[in-house]
């Protein structure tokens, strides 16, 4: 696991999820990027994925953390950056599934679409899991080589 910071964003349709993620986060000892929305003012969701995008890039952020409505949008607008590979979970298997065999390195939630009280069991599961790397190596390699 990454010792840099966990960054983590919504839009305004994710941000009460954000809060209760980010006191979570708080608890478990990480140090955090916030790069926002701070409210629930009407915001534009692909801005705060390629935010994101930006920080897994730059290396500011190890690992990330997504929210918004439904989950989709903003993990569309984080994974057309090859840094980075965005996994919409819903429930604790998937958690585990995207780090172990996709070395997944940023978990989207829809803040619309799952239970707060799941989304942080998600969320521990998916920071305290390793990449198993062997076989799923080679195929996470061929997630950021263009086509």
């Amino acid at each position: 696991m990454s010792t840099k910071p966990v960054a983590i964003a919504c839009d305004h349709a994710g941000f009460a999820l954000k809060t209760d993620l980010l006191k979570q986060l708080a608890d478990m000892g990480h140090e955090v990027l916030d790069l926002g929305t701070n409210s629930e003012d009407s915001v534009d969701y692909p801005d705060f994925g390629f935010a994101m995008a930006q920080a897994i890039r730059d290396g500011k952020a190890g690992l990330g953390v997504l929210v918004c409505g439904s989950g989709i949008g903003i993990s569309i607008a984080a994974n057309r950056y090859p840094e980075v590979r965005a996994a919409l979970i819903h429930d604790a298997l998937g958690a585990r599934m995207c780090r172990q065999h996709n070395d997944a390195n940023v978990i989207c939630f829809g803040g619309r679409m799952i239970g707060a009280e799941t989304a942080k069991d998600c969320l521990k599961i998916f920071l305290e899991t390793d990449f198993e790397g062997g076989r799923h190596g080679r195929r996470v390699d061929k997630l950021s080589t263009p086509a």
